[in-house]
């Protein structure tokens, strides 16, 4: 434990649905539990579109709005993902800001060297993944497979990988989420030489095994007593939630149970109509239900205030195959995880950075399968025998059906023993009190270094960015959080 409190401020880009978020509200949540005192920053905080402890006051969350898009005609990302951060470090940064011990951020790294040298505090810097990896191309460990990018982009990329590295080496300590991410982060930031320490993603056990409300109409509306797969994931391409539905339509003719024969799958998971990506994802994924002629069905929780306009695709309300559950409540996963109808979890993104679904399911005792690359190779145990708590495997269709086949086919006595390892590994390693203790180690130790030397020269020209960024973004763009 610290020897004293704490007040530390987490800085967030956008304070959504997924993984990322997840592991910075359960952080934040286990720390408070630690004794410290935790403020969130963020550039977006949609409350129709966040997890509940962000808006029911079991956090404080300072949504500072910014002047700058999330980009322009769709392109720029990176460009004004850095502004936004910038513009919320001035923020944090003014006189009458409160005064903090030390910074957690995660994800982005453009405000790590003025919080240091401006506001004279240490920072932690927790990484997701390289952004350089991810904008670049798909990304295999050991090499990267590159898109086809114009030379303009090329030069708009190279300022922008050269301020990640950059930036991400001045963190005081810098912690990443899987042993993957900190091999690969070595690998492509060679100029950053501290090791990177793992700190797992870790989750709030007790809120798998809170009690539900059987009569909430949100949870009797994803709930079945039809034997069901399912998958929490995002609707984004890179996430390859197709492979689910090709994997159930490959499944299905290998089923001989009358029982077995009629299993759904569930497709649950953060869907932003702002993005282009989550729509053109949902929409493909519903054709590829279609072209196997499956049944669907698409529906959002009763609490939503402005419910996700979907065009009317002939979907099917009682018993689709394919039930699309956009933006799901806390509860709805504890529902559909908890449930004894729920034979597997599938978790589809290959090289996944580490991915907090497989955790979750552990947890809940649900076998799983997950691609056999990236962090579900650390959280899912497919061998030996006697601690398997899972099955990792190619991401084929035909591959991941024979995997469900043996998955489905379980009988009580085996599922049982699967589901007391998963539990008791997911425990032991993911807990959020194991993540909190080895984030509160990471900022007792910045704290302890004491004074922050004086700036450098990349420091001061970024310093110049920054001031740009500052007085002349508001006089480009007018005041949005779009």
């Amino acid at each position: 434990m610290s020897p004293r409190p704490l007040k530390v401020a987490f800085i967030h880009p956008d304070l959504g649905i997924g993984g990322a978020e997840r592991l910075v509200v359960d952080a934040a949540l286990g720390l408070q539990e630690r004794g410290h005192s935790v403020d969130i920053y963020t550039s977006h905080h949609d409350l129709n579109h966040c997890f509940e402890e962000t808006k029911d006051g079991s956090l404080r969350v300072h949504h500072v709005i910014p002047p700058f898009p999330r980009s322009f005609k769709g392109k720029f990302h990176i460009f004004f993902a850095h502004a936004r951060q910038l513009h919320l470090t001035t923020h944090l940064l003014r006189p009458s800001a409160p005064e903090y011990d030390v910074y957690f951020v995660d994800q982005l790294s453009t405000c790590i060297p003025f919080l240091r040298m401006l506001g004279n505090k240490r920072v932690v810097f927790y990484c997701h993944f390289p952004d350089k990896l991810l904008a670049n191309g798909a990304f295999v460990e050991g090499e990267m497979v590159r898109r086809q990018a114009s030379l303009l982009k090329r030069v708009y990329r190279y300022p922008m990988d050269w301020l990640e590295e950059t930036t991400t080496r001045q963190a005081d300590v810098i912690l990443a989420n899987s042993k993957f991410t900190a091999r690969v982060s070595k690998a492509y930031f060679r100029s950053i030489t501290q090791t990177l320490r793992v700190v797992y993603p870790g989750i709030n056990i007790s809120a798998y095994e809170s009690t539900l409300d059987d009569n909430d109409p949100d949870n009797i509306a994803v709930t079945s007593d039809i034997p069901t797969l399912i998958s929490l994931n995002r609707f984004e391409h890179k996430k390859n939630v197709a492979l689910a539905i090709r994997a159930l339509a490959a499944l299905k003719p290998k089923l001989t149970s009358s029982t077995l024969s009629k299993l759904r799958l569930v497709l649950a998971g953060g869907y932003d109509p702002r993005l282009e990506d989550n729509m053109l994802t949902l929409y493909s994924l519903i054709d590829l239900a279609k072209s196997f002629s499956l049944t669907y069905n698409v529906i959002t929780p009763s609490s939503t205030k402005t419910p996700v306009k979907i065009p009317p695709l002939n979907m099917t309300t009682h018993n689709p195959d394919v039930l699309f559950l956009l933006n799901f409540t806390t509860s709805q996963r504890t529902a559909l995880l908890s449930s004894p109808s729920t034979l597997a979890f599938l978790y589809t993104p290959a090289n996944e950075h580490f991915g907090i679904g497989p955790v979750e399911a552990m947890v809940c005792g649900v076998p799983v399968l997950a691609c056999d690359s990236g962090g579900p190779t650390e959280s899912v145990l497919d061998s030996p025998a006697e601690d398997k708590t899972g099955w990792l495997r190619t991401p084929d269709a035909d591959v991941w059906a024979d995997a469900l086949l043996q998955i489905v086919s379980l009988n009580d006595t085996e599922r049982d023993a699967l589901s007391t390892r998963a539990r008791a590994r997911a425990r032991a390693l993911f807990g959020m009190d194991a993540m909190a203790s080895g984030i509160e180690v990471a900022l007792v130790e910045a704290v302890g270094m004491g004074d922050v030397s004086r700036l450098g020269f990349n420091a001061w020209l970024m310093f110049l960015g920054f001031l740009v960024a500052y007085f002349v973004g508001p006089l480009i763009f007018p005041s949005s959080d779009g």
